[in-house]
């Protein structure tokens, strides 16, 4: 069957952009783009293209909040008392080789990486001292997992000015960044290695016929000898996998606030809530425990309920004095399940499935990128 059949393209479209490819990258964000990234640094001569079916991606890569973090003292033993510990600490070390790859991989003043730390906010005096009566546990851990010193210590937070704190818990060891400088220049890199991105590209199957694997799509019939489903929250339009479910993150950011003093990146409620400085502005997102069921959706909807409760966030306890007005709202889809670690797994001979990112592409997305090429190669 021809590939462009029923489609209008003249003889150099069908020749340059529906020949078979050895590699196929459905999603072109962190995790797709690093994918063929790191395939085609182990296979140079390797013809590869990456679809996206969005004009920019359509999960969260280009809609984070740009925390380079690993783990917040009050998210992980959040975790470690509803997840395997074996699982919690693997997952640790992923977040931290992917974050270290990444640095690698883009230049830190290309990204606008800011070292200023990522804390845990504490409204509860209970759980403040339970917390900080676990960070000897929690830095011996991380010091035997990645050779990190006092990763993890009490902080002052008077200066900041939240209200009703009761106290901060800092990982030194974290940072923040731009992530629209970070995926532009994961692009330009996927380009000057010759790798072909396209976009508005929405593949509704994929055929792996063991010779190739074909991909029926809006714009005609793709083949490949490999293809990798990098699609994370969006997996189940594809594939048929278990605990991976698509979970929406509300956003906003502040216009520009005179002598804003806030920095860094602060993790609230287990992390279920997240805030940074950037450009003298404040990006506040989370809330989506208030409203699972709604929340657990690819619509890349507002909910009034959440963004209401960001609202109050951020007049009553980050900026209770400060004057501010909202210039921007969005979402984000991203992938989660009961674990965190993400998926990396062969669907059928030729499809390998790399979804999951538990909310923590950014940190673990390089990393994974990195073991699909394994894998692959």
């Amino acid at each position: 069957m021809h590939s462009t059949k029923n489609f209008n393209y003249s003889y150099w479209e069908t020749s340059s952009y529906f020949k078979c490819f050895d590699l196929i990258v459905i999603g072109a964000g962190i995790v797709g783009l690093n994918s063929a990234i790191a395939f085609k640094k182990k296979n140079r001569k390797a013809k590869i293209l990456v679809l996206e079916s969005g004009l920019f991606p359509n999960g969260a890569s280009t809609k984070n909040a740009g925390f380079a973090c690993f783990g917040s003292a009050g998210e992980l033993l959040a975790d470690l008392n509803t997840i395997p510990a074996k699982s919690v600490w693997e997952t640790v070390k992923m977040r931290w080789d992917g974050l270290q790859l990444l640095k690698k991989r883009i230049p830190l003043n290309e990204m606008d990486y800011k070292p200023y730390g990522g804390y845990e906010v504490y409204d509860e005096q209970n759980a403040y001292h339970k917390s900080v009566d676990q960070i000897p546990h929690l830095n011996a851990q991380i010091k035997d997992l990645v050779g990190l010193n006092n990763c993890y210590t009490v902080s002052g937070s008077k200066q900041l000015n939240f209200k009703n704190m009761k106290g901060l818990i800092l990982n030194k060891y974290e940072g923040q960044l731009n992530t629209g400088l970070m995926m532009l220049r994961l692009l330009q890199i996927a380009q000057q290695s010759n790798i072909l991105v396209l976009n508005s590209i929405h593949v509704t199957h994929i055929n792996d016929l063991l010779s190739r694997v074909e991909l029926k799509s809006n714009a005609g019939i793709f083949q490949a000898k490999k293809v990798v489903v990098a699609t994370n929250g969006f997996a189940s339009q594809l594939l048929k996998l278990n605990d991976v479910n698509p979970a929406r993150a509300q956003v906003l950011i502040t216009k520009p606030i005179l002598n804003l003093k806030l920095k860094g990146a602060f993790h609230y409620c287990e992390g279920y809530y997240y805030f940074r400085n950037i450009d003298n502005r404040i990006l506040l997102g989370g809330g989506r425990n208030l409203d699972p069921l709604t929340e657990t959706t690819m619509l890349p909807d507002l909910n009034p309920t959440i963004q209401n409760k960001l609202d109050q966030l951020l007049k009553t306890v980050i900026l209770p004095d400060t004057k501010f007005e909202i210039d921007f709202r969005w979402t984000g889809i991203m992938g989660v399940g009961k674990e965190k670690k993400p998926i990396i797994k062969a669907v059928s001979k030729n499809v390998l499935a790399a979804v999951r990112m538990g909310g923590m592409g950014l940190a673990i997305g390089t990393w994974v990128g990195e073991q699909v090429a394994n894998e692959l190669s």
